[in-house]
């Protein structure tokens, strides 16, 4: 059985609670990509996805230079790396997120992406299922 460890992106660049939104959208473009990790101290304390932009900044009349920790999602849903792939799949589909860290002792070391599991030949039925149901909502 696959787990995550064998389909997550490693190498996450990540910005810190000095960085502001402006700094974090610019990385985003830079690495196209839809979410940073927010890391203090080796720890993950949060996520900013491009939604999040949008909404807690943008629309909110945020300026550019607002500081992440106003914008981010601190209520992260994780896994471990050691955690299945299918585990995953079903964390996904539970919690309606494209994007789950995966962390280690309370370090980030990895994310797991919806296309991660899309494009593996590790998942089963029940994994493609649980994607499908990210997809429709």
């Amino acid at each position: 059985m696959a787990t995550v460890r064998d389909v997550m992106t490693t190498n996450v660049d990540f910005c810190t609670p000095l960085d502001n939104v402006y700094e974090v959208a610019t990385k985003m473009k830079d690495l196209n990509v839809g979410a940073i990790p927010i890391v203090d101290n080796n720890q993950l304390i949060g996520m900013i996805t491009d939604r999040d932009l949008v909404v807690r900044g943008i629309a909110e009349k945020h300026a550019g230079s607002n500081s992440v920790t106003n914008v981010m999602s601190e209520q992260l849903v994780t896994i471990t790396p050691d955690a299945s792939v299918e585990e995953a799949a079903h964390l996904m589909a539970q919690h309606q997120v494209r994007r789950l860290p995966v962390v280690e002792h309370g370090q980030l070391i990895g994310i797991l992406a919806l296309g991660d599991l899309a494009v593996n030949n590790y998942s089963d039925d029940s994994a493609g299922a649980a994607l499908s149901e990210i997809s429709e909502k």
